[in-house]
């Protein structure tokens, strides 16, 4: 069966809210509801493929402070490989509002401090076949720089190669949707969602940008879409197929994209097809974003999700 190594941004979630219209400068709003989490996209999807008994081992780095301390404690048990940062752990403050929607402001920290020389020790452990999932590069400015060695790292290893871009702090300019293009030909798995589909094409619409992305992919790879509420569509060699969400009192977004790369690498890694991984990303985030505090799908075996939704 192959393993799953997540390397990426583990951070500190402080969730506020909820809130709206935004508040004006030099006052002081007092908010109903404040969480602190692990967060991050790795952190997040090491969560929840723990949750889901994945073989799954976590690549990251952590501040040399008290939250830093947390973090590592928070993951204790679970196959985390940690180095560690003089600079203090990254905090995202992510404030909620109304519509479930929510607004992050935060501060790198420790993450500048992530790069290759962190990952490429762990992978020579990794067997051909084994995925390597890749997400939060924007937040490790060293690391993004150096993706192109740990493509080709991944390619020598034998190891399927599964990328999720996130958002660009900068937006899509010509040089950033030039640089992960040259990213997504080479991945064997792309999980982005409509927005970033939108912008990395240059289009205005996802039934615009998923044949310029797959002029982009090779012709094995596999593109996933995902469509929040609406679920998710998949798109390879040729085909296209579309997976509903279920209906979900939502609470709270933070890391649905996550929670659903978690949901589909754990079921490809236990031999589901492709169709029974999406399905399965579907049915975990939207099982996540309607509990608080935050909770993932738990099962014994995946052929047998329990969904309380």
């Amino acid at each position: 069966m192959p393993r799953i190594f997540v390397t990426g941004s583990v951070c500190v979630d402080l969730i506020m809210g909820s809130h709206m219209p935004w508040a004006k400068p030099g006052t002081e709003v007092v908010l109903s509801h404040s969480e602190t989490r692990p967060g991050g996209g790795a952190g997040n999807m090491a969560l929840a493929l723990a949750a889901m008994n994945a073989d799954f081992t976590l690549i990251g780095n952590r501040g040399m402070d008290a939250f830093g301390d947390w973090l590592e404690a928070t993951f204790a048990g679970m196959k985390v490989v940690w180095a560690r940062s003089t600079q203090p752990t990254s905090i995202s403050v992510g404030i909620t509002h109304p519509d479930s929607e929510r607004t992050f402001f935060t501060h790198l920290g420790h993450l500048t401090d992530y790069r290759f020389e962190h990952i490429e020790p762990v992978l020579a452990h990794a067997n051909a076949g084994d995925f390597i999932m890749l997400v939060g590069a924007f937040f490790s400015p060293k690391l993004l720089l150096e993706y192109p060695k740990l493509f080709a790292l991944a390619k020598e290893r034998g190891l399927q190669t599964v990328l999720d871009t996130g958002w660009s702090p900068d937006g899509w300019t010509t040089a950033v949707r030039t640089e992960v293009t040259g990213w997504i030909a080479l991945a064997d798995h792309v999980l982005i969602n409509q927005a970033e589909a939108c912008g990395i094409s240059g289009t205005n619409s996802l039934e615009q940008a998923i044949p310029v992305l797959q002029k982009i992919m090779h012709k094995d790879a596999v593109l996933i879409c995902k469509r929040g509420a609406d679920g998710a569509v998949i798109t390879h060699q040729g085909l296209l197929q579309t997976v509903a969400a279920p209906q979900v009192q939502v609470i709270d977004t933070i890391g649905a994209g996550d929670t659903f790369n978690a949901g589909y690498l754990a079921t490809l890694a236990a031999g589901g097809d492709l169709l029974e991984a999406v399905r399965f990303g579907v049915q975990s985030a939207s099982f996540a974003i309607s509990t608080n505090p935050r909770q993932y799908v738990v099962t014994q075996e995946l052929s047998a999700v329990r969904l309380t939704i």
